[in-house]
C-alpha cells in the first residue's frame, strides 16, 4: 500500500476515528486504526465493543487534490502512535507499506517506521442493506440530539437511562431522554419505513454531533441486529443499542395544569443563571420560582455563607392559578433554556410538589420536564 496525502485533512480523520478506539484493550490490534487504500479514496476505521467510526476520504475535496494512491492495500496501525506522530509532522505525508505489514512515514525530510498488523485479522463491520434507510437534515438530525441527549442519567445503575429513546412510529420520530429527575423530549415527522423503539447510547450520539457538525446535507439512519448506523458523505458511526425496555415515560405528560405561564426565554435563562451562583451549596441547585401580584415571577436562592438573590420578571400571559411556589434544580432549568431556540416559552405547573413543563410558545413539537426539589425558603 502507497499514498500521500494532506496532513491537515489526515490529521482530522485520525482524530475523528481515534475517539471510537479503546486504547486500553488486551489485544493490541483493536487499539489500532485500521486504514484501506482504494483507487478513488481512503477509509478510516476505529472501533470498540460498543461504538465504529469510518471516514472516508475522497481524492479531491471542493476541487482541491488531497490524496493520491498509487498502489491499494490495506494495514492496521496502533491509534496511539498514529495520531501522536501526525500530529507533529509538518506536510504532506507519504505512506508505504510493504508485504510484511512494516510502515514508512514520511513527512518532508521525517522518515519513521512503524510496526504493522494484518488487516484481516481487524474485526469485520457489522453488514447492512445500504438499500433500506430514512433519511434526516443533518441540521435536524443535530437539533433533535442536542435537545435531548443532555437529559440522559450519568450512573450506569439502569443502563437504559444513559441512552436516548428514538421511537419510530406512524411516520414521526419521537426521541426521549431522561434521568428521572428531568425528561426531554422531541417529536420530527419524518417518512420512514423503520417502526420501533431503539435506545441509544448518549455518548454516541455525542460523539455523532462533533461528527456532522460541518455537514450540511442529509444523514441517512440504518437499524440493523443490535446496531443503529448514521452515514454521511464522509462519515459512518456504528452504535450498539443499549438493551432493555425504556420506561414508558409518557405517563408522565400532564393532562392539565394549574397554572399555564408565558415568559421570555433568554430573560428567564439570565436570571436561572444569576440565582445559580447563590445556589451552589445546595445538591441539587436549588432554585425557588414565586407567582407575584399575578403577573411577575419571583426568582430567588440562597446561601447560608454568602446570602441570598431575588429579581422579578414580568409574565407576558397567565391562565389558571395565581398563587405558586415551587424549587427546581437551576442547572436543569438552565439546560433546558440553553436548548430551546424560540423566544418566549411556556411553562406548566401542575401544584408545588408536581414536575413542571417547559415547551415553546408557538409549537409542541419539543418537551421538558423538570421535577421539583424539596423547598428551603
Amino acid at each position: 500500500m502507497e499514498f500521500i496525502i494532506d496532513h491537515e485533512c489526515f490529521n482530522k480523520a485520525i482524530s475523528d476515528v481515534t475517539k471510537a478506539v479503546s486504547l486500553k484493550t488486551p489485544f493490541p490490534i483493536l487499539a489500532g486504526i485500521k486504514i484501506i487504500a482504494y483507487d478513488h479514496c481512503l477509509v478510516l476505521v476505529g472501533s470498540n465493543s460498543d461504538m465504529i467510526i469510518e471516514r472516508v476520504i475522497p481524492l479531491t475535496i471542493d476541487g482541491v487534490k488531497v490524496l493520491e494512491i498509487y498502489q491499494p492495500g490495506s494495514v492496521v496501525i496502533s491509534a496511539k502512535f498514529l495520531s501522536g506522530l501526525v500530529k507533529k509532522l509538518p506536510n504532506k505525508i507519504h505512506i508505504n507499506v510493504n508485504e510484511k505489514q512494516f510502515v514508512t512515514i514520511q513527512s518532508g525530510e521525517i522518515i519513521t517506521n512503524l510496526n504493522g498488523f494484518y488487516s484481516v485479522e481487524y474485526p469485520s463491520l457489522p453488514l447492512f442493506d445500504e438499500t433500506d434507510y430514512i433519511e434526516i437534515p443533518s441540521v435536524v438530525l443535530m437539533e433533535i440530539i442536542e435537545q435531548t441527549v443532555f437529559a440522559v442519567a450519568k450512573s450506569e445503575s439502569r443502563p437504559v437511562l444513559t441512552g436516548v429513546n428514538m421511537i419510530f412510529k406512524e411516520n414521526q420520530l419521537t426521541c426521549v431522554a431522561t434521568n428521572s429527575q428531568r425528561l426531554a423530549l422531541r417529536k420530527y415527522v419524518i417518512e420512514s419505513s423503520i417502526n420501533g423503539s431503539f435506545t441509544v447510547p448518549g455518548t454516541s450520539l455525542s460523539e455523532l454531533m462533533k461528527l456532522i457538525n460541518n455537514e450540511s446535507g442529509v444523514i441517512q439512519l440504518f437499524v440493523i441486529d443490535n446496531y443503529m448506523i448514521f452515514k454521511s458523505t464522509t462519515t459512518l458511526l456504528y452504535t450498539r443499542l443499549i438493551a432493555g425496555t425504556y420506561p414508558n415515560v409518557f405517563e408522565l405528560l400532564p393532562n392539565h395544569s394549574k397554572t399555564i405561564i408565558t415568559l421570555n426565554r433568554k430573560q428567564l435563562l439570565k436570571g436561572i443563571d444569576r440565582a445559580c451562583l447563590f445556589a451552589n451549596e445546595w445538591k441539587n441547585n436549588n432554585v425557588n420560582l414565586e407567582i407575584i401580584d399575578g403577573s411577575k415571577i419571583k426568582i430567588s436562592s440562597n446561601s447560608s455563607e454568602i446570602g441570598k438573590i431575588e429579581e422579578t420578571q414580568p409574565i407576558k400571559a397567565i391562565n389558571g392559578d395565581r398563587d405558586l411556589r415551587i424549587s427546581l434544580d437551576g442547572s436543569f432549568l438552565m439546560d433546558a433554556l440553553k436548548v430551546i431556540k424560540d423566544e418566549e416559552i411556556k411553562v406548566s405547573f401542575g401544584g408545588t410538589m408536581r414536575p413542571i413543563f417547559i415547551e415553546p410558545v408557538d409549537h409542541s413539537s419539543s418537551l421538558h420536564l423538570i421535577s421539583p426539589v424539596r423547598s428551603y425558603y
